[in-house]
C-alpha cells in the first residue's frame, strides 16, 4: 500500500453544503475526524452506517451551516464518494446527477457494486427539515 497512487483530496459542494473526499487521514490529521464507521473496501454501507452517517450530516449543516465534512477511505474513490453520493441524493439530486457530479470532480470514484446500490437505494429524504404543521419545506440542502 505504500506504493498506492492516491488522487489528491477534492471538495464536492453543492448549494449550502460541503464535502471533503480524501485518503485515509494521518496520525497527524486523525485529530479531525470525528467519526470513524469502516465497512469493506468495494461494498455499500450496512443500513445501520447509512442512517448513522445521514444522521451526523443532517446534525452538522444544521449546528454549523456552511462547514465541510470530510470523508475519508483508504484511497478516496469508492467508499467516500458512496457516502458523498449518499447525502446528495438524500438532499433531493438525483442518483445519476449525484454520480456524474462526484465523478466530474473525483475521477475513478466508485466501482459496480457502488453504482448498482446507489441507482437502488431509495431516499427518504432525511436532509429536508419539517416545518411546525409537519410538511417537508426546507432540505438541508438548499
Amino acid at each position: 500500500m505504500a506504493g498506492m497512487n492516491r488522487p489528491a483530496p477534492v471538495e464536492v459542494t453543492y448549494k449550502n453544503i460541503r464535502f471533503l473526499i480524501t485518503h485515509n487521514p494521518t496520525n497527524v490529521t486523525l485529530n479531525k475526524f470525528i467519526e470513524d464507521w469502516p465497512f469493506d473496501d468495494g461494498a455499500p454501507p450496512s443500513n445501520q452506517i447509512v442512517d448513522d452517517w445521514l444522521s451526523l450530516v443532517k446534525i452538522k449543516f444544521r449546528e454549523e451551516p456552511g462547514c465541510c465534512i470530510a470523508v475519508h477511505c483508504v484511497a478516496g474513490l469508492e467508499r467516500a464518494p458512496g457516502l458523498v453520493a449518499l447525502a446528495l441524493i438524500e438532499g433531493g439530486m438525483k442518483y445519476e446527477d449525484a454520480v456524474q457530479f462526484i465523478k466530474q470532480k473525483q475521477h475513478g470514484a466508485f466501482n459496480s457494486k457502488q453504482l448498482l446500490y446507489l441507482e437502488k437505494y431509495r431516499p427518504k429524504m432525511r436532509l429536508c427539515f419539517k416545518d411546525s404543521n409537519g410538511h417537508r419545506n426546507n432540505c438541508c440542502i438548499q
